[in-house]
């Protein structure tokens, strides 16, 4: 991304906001299906809750001019299909004419903010269903996490059911990532084990009043076989950070990604952010695993 690219972007921000319906309205769009091969979405709502931090740098995500180019790179190599973030991250996207021909998921649930008293307090405080389908986008994402020993939780599942509904009814995916988790310590932590992933698994796709357009958004744990033989639901599989002992990460993913409930990867500080800031080699790596590539 140029310099003029980003103070044109910042001039559009300032006064021209009636431009994103306008551009909404004229993008190419393609199909979710992507000719036999997995997807590969990057994901960048993360600063939305405060998730600012990628390994060491604890504000690596400070500059959304760097971000920006960062998801510029990755958007432009060849085997991405898409991206996944928040409306401010989404509308910038749009602005800078980054989004033709990519599938396009709205994340919705980002109100509870990491290290927060209230995080498990999951509130839809980012797109609506009516929002992303006006927007003509192609689903919408929402955090599921359960928290046993928490109140927050059973408005977390009642909303996420409504969100899942509403999509549904436009023929929208659902973007459903259920995690089994409590608080330890002041800290959320997710149960990764395969029962508490095939319990969180069970209740995230029986959400909303039909599951026809519900994809799961799982991360790749030991045991992967076992954990999905919960659903039939398709999957798309959060990465794990391949900072510390990339090859053994990698060959995780490779071989979650053979699984039949398997449609592709969703990645994204990993992507973006990898520790030699070769975003192109990354994306590139992540591009060979996919099946057909």
């Amino acid at each position: 991304m140029r310099d003029q690219d980003y103070r044109d972007l910042l001039e559009l921000r300032a006064w021209q906001p009636e431009r994103l319906a306008e551009l909404a309205s004229v993008r190419r769009r393609r199909s979710l299906r992507p000719d036999g091969r997995q997807l590969l979405i990057i994901a960048a709502d993360h600063p939305a809750r405060g998730m600012i931090g990628v390994g060491a740098r604890p504000m690596a995500m400070a500059s959304r001019a760097d971000l920006l180019d960062r998801l510029a790179t990755a958007l432009s190599r060849p085997g991405v299909d898409g991206v996944l973030g928040t409306p401010d991250v989404i509308e910038d996207l749009l602005l800078l004419g980054l989004l033709d021909d990519k599938i396009v998921i709205g994340s919705m649930n980002r109100g509870g903010l990491q290290g927060s008293v209230f995080e498990f307090d999951d509130r839809f405080t980012a797109y609506t269903a009516e929002a992303i389908a006006r927007m003509g986008f192609d689903g919408g994402k929402m955090l599921c996490r359960i928290g046993v020993d928490d109140r927050a939780t059973a408005d977390t599942l009642e909303s996420c059911a409504r969100a899942v509904t509403e999509l549904a009814g436009r023929g929208l995916m659902a973007m459903v990532e259920p995690f089994w988790s409590r608080l330890v310590d002041g800290a959320v932590q997710h149960d990764l084990s395969p029962d508490g992933m095939i319990r969180a698994i069970s209740v995230g796709q029986a959400l909303g009043a039909t599951s026809a357009h519900t994809w799961l958004k799982l991360p790749v744990v030991p045991h992967m076989e076992q954990i999905l033989a919960a659903t039939t639901m398709p999957t798309l599989l959060l990465g794990g950070d391949p900072v510390h002992a990339p090859d053994e990460v990698y060959a995780s993913w490779r071989k979650a990604l053979r699984l039949p409930q398997v449609r592709g990867l969703v990645v994204g500080r990993a992507l973006l952010y990898p520790p030699d800031d070769d975003v192109a080699a990354a994306v590139d790596t992540a591009v060979s695993l996919l099946e057909g590539s």
